[in-house]
């Protein structure tokens, strides 16, 4: 082997070895994702929910998709409050999905790039139920 190829191969060896701090973002679960993709998918109402009954050891996506359960609950609440208002409530109202929307893609994100972002109210009930689980 020349000089040229064993540089080339203990290059190749080098930035082998800084994957491994990458590789906690690839760590599967137990339902066969990564935890990433697992927890951006759980803000889509219905995967949060059956990833919330299917996925029992893996925190970082339970978070997530409790989040994402809690996230919608408070919405619609939300939702449902300002319908009640005239004119301005209606208004508000109409506001709301857009808002909601761009908070979920926010969160979506968030999730993917492996992050605990808490909501500031929600996170804390996201946090309070699962230390008491």
């Amino acid at each position: 082997m020349s000089t040229e190829e064993k540089e080339s191969v203990e290059q190749t060896e080098s930035k082998t070895e800084l994957l491994p701090a990458s590789a906690d973002a690839e760590k599967k679960t137990s339902i066969g994702l990564t935890e990433n993709v697992g927890g951006m998918l759980s803000y889509i109402f219905i995967i949060g929910i059956v990833f919330l009954f299917i996925e029992k050891e893996n925190r970082f996506i339970r978070f997530h998709a409790l989040q994402s359960i809690f996230l919608t609950i408070a919405v619609f609440l939300a939702s449902v409050v300002l319908g009640f208002i005239p004119i301005i409530g209606w208004v508000a109202n109409l506001l709301l999905g857009p808002l909601a929307f761009a908070l979920v893609i926010f969160m979506m994100v968030q999730a993917y790039q492996g992050k605990f972002y808490k909501l500031p109210f929600i996170g804390e009930l996201v946090e309070k139920q699962l230390d008491s689980v």
